[in-house]
């Protein structure tokens, strides 16, 4: 058993009006999850990418626009999206507030594939026995 505190995990800023704090990952003993939070100032968001898992997205406060693809879908309070493995998608806050979402990935690290960036980002890997993730 492992017990995680989430205020342990500091905020980190991915990107221009987003921050993240993991939850659960491999770097805390996970082994096929990695749960995240993230806080989205109005405007902001994360640009297309993918993941070679299953993905859910859970606003918890504010307005999200979800692109799958060529759709896209406006999250509220209380509702989740599933986002299947491989399905190109990104978001941004439309609302007047700040977009608080709760992120689960059925692997234990972050891991996505942006068009401008070789090769995928990786984060909350557990390091390898030469120290590398």
């Amino acid at each position: 058993m492992y017990l995680v505190s989430h205020t342990d995990h500091p905020l980190e800023e991915w990107r221009p009006g987003v921050q993240t704090r993991m939850i659960v990952a491999a770097t805390v003993g996970a082994t096929e999850l990695c749960i995240f939070e993230q806080w989205i100032l109005p405007g902001a968001g994360a640009p297309d990418h993918f993941h070679f898992v299953e993905e859910v997205l859970t606003v918890l406060a504010g307005e999200a626009e979800i692109r799958l693809g060529a759709e896209r879908v406006v999250l509220t309070p209380g509702q989740s999206l599933i986002v299947p493995a491989g399905l190109r998608h990104g978001f941004r806050n439309i609302g007047p507030t700040t977009l608080h979402m709760h992120a689960v990935l059925a692997s234990a690290c972050f891991e996505a594939a942006f068009d401008d960036r070789e090769p995928p980002v990786r984060r909350w890997a557990a390091p390898s026995p030469t120290g590398r993730t």
